[in-house]
C-alpha cells in the first residue's frame, strides 16, 4: 500500500515535469527565434516589397527577420539597403555594423558602410573600411576611387578650416564648396559654411545650408535657433517663428530658444494685427502699430518692412509728401524692393511728380519684369506723364489729386470768377480768357465726375476727341453759369 503511493507521488512528478518542459520548449522558441520557413518568408516578402518599391511594408518584414534570427548577417544589410532606399542613412549604419561584426569578410557592407561615412565627413572610419576592402580583394575600382575621396576629403576640410579661423571667409567657402559636395550628409561643414556666409553678409545662403543641417544631427536646437534669428532679422517673422518652436520641441526648457521665442512672438503678433488693420482699411491705426513694432525691434530688417508698409497706408491716406519721406528712408536701406518703389511712384502721382513716377516703376521693373501690378503701374505713369504734357485738370485748378468734390468747385468757382471774359477788355486778352475759362470748366466737369475723374486717373483724358467713340471730333457745348445768381450766361464751342 505504502508502495503504491510512492509510485504514485513518482507518477505526479514525472507527468509536472513533462508538461515543464513542454513550456520551456514552446518558450525557448519565442526567444530562440522564428522557424526557418518563417524567416525566409520574410525575407523574400521583403525583396519583392522592395522591388515594388513598397519600402515601408519591405522594412516591416525585414524588422520580422532580424528579430526572428539576429545571427543572419544578410538580413541586417538587406534592411540597411531598405533604410538607405528611405534615405535613412543613419538607421543604416548600425545594421550594416552588425553585419560586418557577423561576418568580417563581407565586403559589400563594408563598402556600404564606408560610402554612408564618407557622406557623413566621416573621413578616418571611412579611409579604414575601403582599406579594409582593398586588403582582401586590391582590384577593387571602388574601393580604391573612394579611397582617393576620402583622402581628398580630409585634406580639404583642413584648409577650411584654417581659412575660417584666420576670417578668409572666402576662400573658407570655395573649399568647402567641395567639401560638402563629397560630404553632403555632414552637418559640420554646412554650419561652418553657414557661418562664413553670414559673415560675408549672405544670409539667405546661411538659411539654404543650416536647414538641411537641423535634420543632419539627431537633437540641432543651436542650428534651429541660428535659422530663428537669420529669418527674424530678414523680417520674416513667420518662418522665425516656425524655427524656434522646432527648437523648443527639442527642449520646451531651453533657455536661449524661449526667450528668443517669446520676442519673435510679440513681434509677429504686432506685424498680424497692422496687416488686419490694413485689410479693413483703417490705415492711421496700422501706421501706429508699425511704429510700435520699429520700437520693439529698430535694429532688424522689421524696421524697413514697417517702413514700407507705413509708405503703403500714407499712400493710401493720399499723404503724399510724407509717403515720399518714409518710402526714400525704406529705399535706402532696401533698393531692390518693388513694393517701395510701387508705393513710391504712386506718392509722385498723387503729387503731379510723373516723371519721378515713371523712373521708380521702371526700375521695379528691372527687378521683376514678370510683375503684372507694376507693367501696369508704369503703362499708368506714362500715360499720365504724356497728358501732363497737353492738359492737366488737376494743375489746371491748381488741386492735388486727392481733393475731394467740394475742393475742387471751390478751386473752380474762384478760377472762373478770375478768368470770365467779361474781365478783360482787348480781344486780344478775352480770346486767352476764353481758353482759360473753358479749361477751367473742362476740369472742373472731368473731376466731378467720379467716372470721367477714374478715366483720367488712369492716364485717359475723357474729353480728348481722339478718345471719343469714332475717332472724336465735331464740337462741344459748354453752358456755363459759374456765379450763382449771376448775370452771365455764355456757351463756347471747341473741337
Amino acid at each position: 500500500m505504502m508502495e503504491s503511493g510512492r509510485w504514485k507521488g513518482l507518477s505526479s512528478v514525472l507527468s509536472s515535469l513533462s508538461l515543464l518542459c513542454v513550456v520551456l520548449d514552446l518558450q525557448l522558441d519565442g526567444v530562440l527565434g522564428a522557424a526557418p520557413v518563417e524567416i525566409e518568408h520574410h525575407l523574400e516578402m521583403g525583396r519583392k516589397l522592395l522591388a515594388a518599391g513598397q519600402l515601408a511594408e519591405a522594412l516591416s518584414h525585414y524588422h520580422s527577420a532580424v528579430e526572428g534570427d539576429s545571427k543572419n548577417y544578410l538580413t541586417y544589410y538587406k534592411r540597411a539597403a531598405v533604410f538607405l532606399a528611405m534615405g535613412k542613412s543613419k538607421s543604416a549604419l548600425p545594421d550594416l555594423t552588425q553585419a560586418i561584426n557577423l561576418k568580417p569578410d563581407f565586403l559589400a557592407a563594408r563598402l556600404q558602410r564606408g560610402n554612408i561615412l564618407l557622406k557623413q565627413g566621416s573621413t578616418q572610419e571611412a579611409r579604414e573600411d575601403f582599406q579594409a576592402v582593398l586588403k582582401r580583394s586590391p582590384d577593387n575600382k571602388e574601393a580604391h576611387d573612394q579611397l582617393l575621396k576620402a583622402n581628398e576629403l580630409e585634406l580639404l576640410q583642413k584648409k577650411a578650416h584654417e581659412a575660417h579661423h584666420i576670417g578668409d571667409y572666402v576662400t573658407s567657402v570655395q573649399e568647402l564648396e567641395r567639401v560638402i559636395e563629397l560630404s553632403p550628409w555632414d552637418p559640420e561643414s554646412r554650419e561652418l559654411r553657414a557661418e562664413c556666409y553670414i559673415w560675408l553678409g549672405e544670409l539667405q545662403k546661411a538659411i539654404l545650408d543650416l536647414t538641411p543641417a537641423t535634420r543632419l544631427r539627431a537633437d540641432n536646437r543651436a542650428a534651429f535657433l541660428k535659422l530663428s534669428q537669420l529669418h527674424y532679422s530678414l523680417g520674416e517673422h513667420h518662418e522665425s517663428l516656425n524655427q524656434v518652436r522646432e527648437c523648443l520641441k527639442l527642449d520646451q526648457d531651453d533657455k536661449e530658444c524661449f526667450a528668443h521665442y517669446k520676442q519673435v512672438k510679440k513681434l509677429s503678433k504686432q506685424l498680424d494685427s497692422a496687416e488686419e488693420l490694413i485689410s479693413e482699411q483703417r490705415y492711421q491705426e496700422a501706421i501706429d502699430k508699425y511704429e510700435s513694432v520699429i520700437r520693439t525691434e529698430p535694429n532688424v530688417k522689421f524696421y524697413t518692412k514697417a517702413k514700407e508698409r507705413i509708405c503703403f497706408c500714407l499712400v493710401k491716406m493720399k499723404s503724399a509728401e510724407k509717403a515720399v519721406d518714409i518710402c526714400s528712408e525704406a529705399h535706402q536701406r532696401e533698393p531692390r524692393n518693388i513694393h517701395i518703389l510701387r508705393d513710391r511712384a504712386e506718392a509722385y502721382i498723387l503729387l503731379q511728380e510723373y516723371e519721378k513716377a515713371v523712373e521708380d516703376y521702371q526700375e521695379a521693373q528691372e527687378f521683376d519684369q514678370n510683375n503684372q501690378e507694376i507693367r501696369e503701374g508704369l503703362d499708368r505713369a506714362q500715360k499720365l506723364l504724356k497728358l501732363s504734357r497737353k492738359r492737366d485738370y488737376y494743375k489746371i485748378l491748381g488741386v492735388s489729386r486727392s481733393a475731394n468734390k467740394q475742393e475742387i468747385i471751390k478751386a473752380y468757382r474762384k478760377l472762373a470768377q478770375q478768368w470770365h471774359p467779361d474781365n478783360f477788355q482787348s480781344e486780344t486778352e478775352k480770346k486767352e480768357a476764353e481758353k482759360r475759362f473753358i479749361d477751367i470748366a473742362s476740369a472742373k466737369e472731368v473731376l466731378t465726375d467720379p467716372e470721367m475723374r477714374q478715366k483720367f486717373d488712369s492716364g485717359e483724358d475723357p474729353l480728348d476727341p481722339e478718345n471719343q467713340q469714332g475717332g472724336g471730333g465735331g464740337g462741344r457745348e459748354w453752358p456755363f453759369n459759374p456765379f450763382e445768381g449771376g448775370n452771365f450766361h455764355f456757351k463756347f464751342h471747341y473741337n
